[in-house]
């Protein structure tokens, strides 16, 4: 088969740069390279998509590789009929590894035609690191990056408004352009920048918070030679996707206007408030998604599919949406009508989404995802959800690193594992359950304080080990009643 590059497929003609994309990853090039090739090729939008790798490991040489093109397989069910949809996407015209070409990554910002930046650093990437500095190549957090890379474009177009950017990031974090700006204006602050840069970032550059739905389990790994049966070329950058989606941004007309998705029937709203579809999806899907990880993989599932047919497993996943949709103050219809629209989803018979991709930076995501779902049941209730409770315990027992002589499939920042590798030296379940819940550096607040909370994880953990996931529930509720 020959080898996938543009001058074997005809695509030598590249759009000029108008996105600069922070994340290289499975979910951005199934869903925001996608939205953008759509643009272009139903608007005539002439978008070309410039990636920035955000951390020193990426996959910007294999994209590279096949210059910037790989395939996107969408695969689901539609009024009871399977569909596949393939589409070859070509909009990815150049790649950047910040920590080995930061000379190329200062340059990006001199694009004459950049209009858009968007992200997708996982719930981990908007931070504030202080220790970060302007000199630095490059600084470490995703904020720092980008204030470095607008201050290059400001001096270079000497503080022209036109030459603004319209920030989109589309991480999964409450207000997450508002949080965005408000580090990258830190940054200005602490790095004495000029007021005029200042009030450049502030007032010719735009933020839009964000909402993304669609499920993308990646790399088809396990199916790789029926996907490559149905190419004339090799892939080693295919993608797999469910066929629904969602992108909700926060903008008025001014953001139609640059952005004309309408003009496309892709499921793209710009709306005044993105805070309805946001806590529905997030809490129920990614919520769900994240709770489910650590018990299933502990019980010995490798699959979300796998996970929501089985019958001990889905039945709890079932349980646990149900505790989520006790907390959501919206019309019960709805939530309804999207938790099954969920399970549907979970259950795509051509989605092969592996829990060991979903298990990423596990305790930012639980914090953001999951955690106000349990204490929101908690304060409406007075006592703690017993399926969440238990995902929760999951989740510290998953921590540990190796389940029955084998290794889990942790993959989270240095601190948090490190954190966990010193805690599991003991055996003693209450200390464990204490000094994770009380740790302010993963919730923001000593969990210990919820009354009951420290006893049920405690109670949980000793089950887990004893009797495994399935019967060590059993034992857990009868022991909690």
């Amino acid at each position: 088969m020959k080898k996938l590059n543009r001058i074997n497929t005809g695509l030598e003609k590249l759009q000029p740069i108008k996105v600069i994309q922070f994340g290289e990853g499975n979910f951005l090039r199934a869903f925001v390279d996608y939205a953008f090739y759509r643009l272009n090729k139903e608007v005539d939008f002439n978008a070309g998509i410039a990636i920035v790798q955000p951390l020193k490991d990426g996959m910007v040489n294999m994209i590279n590789d096949q210059d910037g093109l790989y395939t996107l397989f969408m695969n689901g069910i539609k009024k009871g009929e399977k569909i596949q949809d393939i589409e070859l996407i070509d909009n990815i015209v150049k790649t950047v590894n910040p920590y080995t070409e930061f000379t190329n990554y200062l340059a990006l910002a001199k694009e004459e035609e950049l209009q858009f930046i968007v992200s997708n650093t996982t719930e981990a990437g908007i931070e504030f690191i202080e220790s970060d500095t302007p000199d630095m190549q490059p600084p470490v957090s995703f904020p720092a990056k980008l204030t470095v890379l607008l201050y290059e474009r400001f001096k270079h177009f000497n503080g022209d408004a036109s030459k603004g950017v319209t920030i989109i990031p589309c991480e999964l974090i409450d207000y997450n352009s508002e949080t965005l700006k408000k580090y990258i204006l830190q940054y200005v602050d602490l790095w004495k920048l000029e007021d005029a840069f200042k009030a450049w970032v502030s007032d010719a550059c735009t933020y839009h918070s964000t909402l993304v739905d669609r499920i993308v389990p990646g790399y088809p790994r396990a199916e790789i030679e029926e996907y490559n049966s149905k190419l004339d070329y090799e892939d080693n950058l295919i993608v797999a996707a469910e066929p629904f989606f969602l992108w909700a941004i926060e903008g008025g007309d001014d953001l139609k206007a640059k952005l004309p998705f309408h003009k496309t029937d892709l499921n793209v709203k710009i709306v005044d408030d993105i805070r309805p579809f946001k806590m529905i999806k997030v809490r129920i899907l990614n919520g769900a998604h994240t709770a489910m990880v650590p018990f299933s993989l502990l019980h010995g599932n490798k699959l979300v599919m796998e996970t929501v047919n089985g019958d001990f497993t889905g039945k709890f996943v079932n349980s646990v949406i149900s505790e989520i949709s006790e907390t959501l103050n919206m019309d019960k219809n709805e939530i309804t009508a999207y938790s099954e629209e969920v399970m549907d989803r979970f259950k795509n018979p051509f989605i092969k989404h592996a829990l060991a991709d979903i298990a990423l930076n596990s305790v930012s995501k639980f914090k953001v995802r999951v955690l106000p779902s349990l204490l929101g049941y908690f304060n409406a209730n007075k006592k703690l959800p017993v399926n969440l409770t238990f995902s929760f315990a999951s989740l510290i027992r998953f921590y540990k690193g190796t389940w029955n002589d084998q290794n889990l499939p942790v993959k989270d920042g240095e601190d948090i594992t490190t954190f966990f590798n010193g805690l599991w030296k003991s055996d003693d379940y209450e200390k464990i359950a204490r000094l994770t819940l009380q740790n302010k550096g993963f919730w923001d607040e000593d969990l210990t304080e919820i009354p009951g909370l420290t006893k049920a994880i405690t109670i949980a953990l000793e089950e887990i080990d004893a009797n495994g996931i399935e019967a060590g529930f059993a034992k857990f509720q009868e022991r909690i009643k």
